[in-house]
């Protein structure tokens, strides 16, 4: 809670979300209902007659409870040179003690009491929505030992262990699968309602469900250090970074606290001055509780801790109050091509020759080439053959290809530009309209084959970029492939502005031109986009689940592939900016109309309470709003067109 409320992290009853277990654990509320059993039961008795000798102690009593839940907390704060809202609500209690209005200090600190419990309550339950993720963890898992089935609890798992999950169940931590194919159900990690097929060698993730068939899986990582605690720790550690709504609300609080101190004082001494002093002191003590600005400290924090809770729950990781309220903020999308707007799994769909050459002569010839290589483009070529030429003299010539020798005779394999395309002009031209990246393949100095590799757009793709554009955002796609490529495939997505032959550099500098026109997010795969994800206003990366590079690297991490997610977290941060202002302007309207009824004796100190009281708990309530979000994809279940393989 920020500190210009006065309700700092060492206050009693901050209730920790891991031993959060209902309203009545909070203990400002257990001490405000015992508060207000007291001040209900001296009411009684004073109905009977003048009772002071009974009333008088319950009122005092109540006040002492209640102001234990403030009071302590205020002067440790006081004692290292801080002021908040609790200054003021125990300057106004000590005042009205002094004016010898006991009930109405007590009920003042009965009504502040059951706000912070509010208070805490609400943060509670909201920072649980994200810890919530740990509880997927099963109590127990089913380890081989000495070949022999065990059970042990996830914390005793270690690296090398070989876990048991049969159907039904829930992995316990992260791993590889050593034996069994089955189809996981990912959707509480990332959203996902379609299964994810796995097998031998496939990473599996802390919480998935296996679905058909018993699998054997190496631990590779253990319980306090796998995907769901790595998360739920990064987010609870960049929850501390403010956006500027947060900012703002903060430094109109931290300077609003002294100078209501200062204004009470200016009016008591013009009680001195007009010879009322009992009068314009109270008066001065209403002024301090109507001027508290705890609502507006808390109209952020509470905003942004729900949120951040409920994207958590359909896969969507938002690193703190600044990245959501940025996030709000955008209005162009840029997307890279590879892995975000398609489903980073290239094929060879066509291989045009020339000469003598034959296409397995051909496909051998790349392979050979691409045998060590990395690059998805390399991937593909590899699956599409099992013959390797004898490549020896290898060389790698960055960003346009590679070379080497074969039998004596120089070969290279790379883009078209790099290599002249000859006879197969046509057939390149042809490939890249279709969609597709050609690279070409030369032996002796003549180019004897093109090679068709095509990476599909996701199929959400279209729809996904239609609804962005319906909302109001100019969506830009980026990529390092040739320009008719790029447009084939920006055309078919529905992106009318596309960028293509770019380096990471271009990428970035063409980010910063972006961001001069509108607030930019970058949407990317957070490794070989990182120039660019960290040049934008919001970086957002695709596919993050158990990728540490992904997650650290961007503001916003999208942990599942469904594109659908895209919109679905931009509407979220939308609304919750909106929610934001809401809350802020409330309560600044609040103090701006408390204080001139104060100041002339229109409310009392009692009817000031309530009202500030009451309205710090709707913009609570008000801010819990941003911690509802549908599981369900927003987007229709349009298909992207599908570009047919050129014969």
């Amino acid at each position: 809670m920020s500190d210009a409320c006065g309700c700092s992290d060492d206050a009693p009853g901050v209730v920790e979300s891991e031993q959060f277990g209902g309203f009545w654990q909070v203990s400002e509320v257990r001490a405000a209902a015992i508060a207000c059993a007291l001040l209900v039961a001296a009411w009684i008795a004073s109905i009977a007659g003048p009772q002071i000798w009974l009333t008088l102690p319950l009122e005092i009593i109540a006040l002492l409870i209640a102001g234990w839940t403030f009071v302590p907390s205020t002067l440790r704060r006081l004692a290292e040179g801080k002021i908040g809202v609790g200054t003021l609500m125990t300057i106004a209690a000590v005042g009205a003690v002094a004016l010898g209005e006991v009930q109405e200090a007590a009920m003042l600190a009965f009504l502040y009491a059951i706000s912070e419990g509010l208070e805490e309550y609400s943060l509670a339950k909201a920072r649980r929505g994200l810890r919530a993720l740990l509880d997927l963890v099963p109590s127990e898992a089913r380890v081989l030992r000495g070949g022999v089935e065990t059970t042990v609890a996830p914390a005793e798992l270690v690296p090398g262990d070989v876990m048991v999950v049969r159907p039904g169940e829930r992995l316990a931590t992260d791993g590889r699968i050593i034996i069994g194919r089955t189809s996981l159900d990912t959707s509480a990690l990332t959203g996902e309602s379609v299964p994810v097929e796995a097998g031998p060698g496939s990473e599996v993730y802390a919480g998935s469900i296996n679905g058909t068939r018993p699998l054997e899986v190496e631990v590779t990582s253990s319980a306090e250090d796998n995907s769901l605690a790595r998360i739920v720790h990064i987010v609870e550690a960049e929850q501390s970074r403010k956006g500027p709504g947060q900012r703002l609300a903060d430094a109109i609080a931290s300077r609003l606290v002294p100078g209501i101190l200062i204004a009470a004082a200016l009016i008591i001494a013009y009680g001195f001055i007009v010879g009322e002093p009992l009068l314009w002191f109270e008066r001065a003590l209403v002024v301090l509780v109507a001027a508290s600005p705890c609502a507006l400290a808390i109209s952020v924090p509470v905003t942004v801790v729900a949120s951040v809770g409920a994207a958590s729950r359909i896969g969507v990781l938002i690193k703190g109050g600044g990245a959501l309220e940025t996030l709000g903020k955008i209005r162009t999308i840029a997307l890279d091509k590879t892995g975000t707007l398609t489903r980073n799994r290239p094929a060879v769909i066509d291989v045009a020759t020339a000469g003598n050459a034959t296409r397995d002569q051909v496909l051998a010839l790349a392979a050979g080439l691409e045998a060590h290589s990395e690059h998805p483009l390399a991937r593909a070529i590899l699956a599409a053959t099992d013959q390797r030429a004898d490549i020896t003299d290898m060389d790698t010539i960055p960003g346009v290809g590679l070379g080497g020798r074969l039998k004596g005779n120089p070969v290279r394999l790379g883009r078209p530009g790099w290599i002249d395309s000859g006879q197969l002009a046509a057939d390149v031209e042809r490939m890249q309209k279709a969609g597709a990246t050609a690279v070409l393949i030369e032996e002796a100095g003549q180019v004897i084959g093109a090679i068709a590799v095509r990476d599909e757009l996701r199929p959400e793709a279209s729809a996904v970029v239609a609804r962005l554009t319906r909302s109001g955002y100019t969506t830009v796609m980026l990529t390092g492939d040739n320009i008719i490529t790029a447009k084939a495939l920006g055309e078919a997505a529905g992106i009318t502005e596309v960028h293509a032959d770019l380096r990471p550099e271009d990428k970035a500098e063409i980010i910063r031109t972006l961001k001069s026109r509108q607030p930019t997010a970058m949407v990317g795969d957070g490794v070989n986009d990182a120039p660019a994800l960290a040049t934008a206003d919001t970086g957002i990366a695709m596919g993050a689940m158990g990728t540490d590079v992904a997650i650290e690297t961007a503001d916003i991490a999208l942990m599942g592939e469904d594109l659908n997610h895209l919109p679905q977290v931009l509407d979220h941060a939308r609304r919750t900016r909106s929610i934001m202002l809401q809350n802020v302007g409330l309560s600044l309207l609040l103090i701006a109309v408390l204080i001139p009824l104060a100041l002339f004796g229109i409310l009392g100190l009692a009817a000031v309470v309530l009202v500030h009281e009451l309205a710090e708990i709707v913009v609570i309530a008000n801010g819990v709003r941003a911690g509802r979000i549908s599981r369900k994809n927003s987007t229709s279940a349009l298909q992207a067109p599908v570009l047919e393989p050129v014969a």
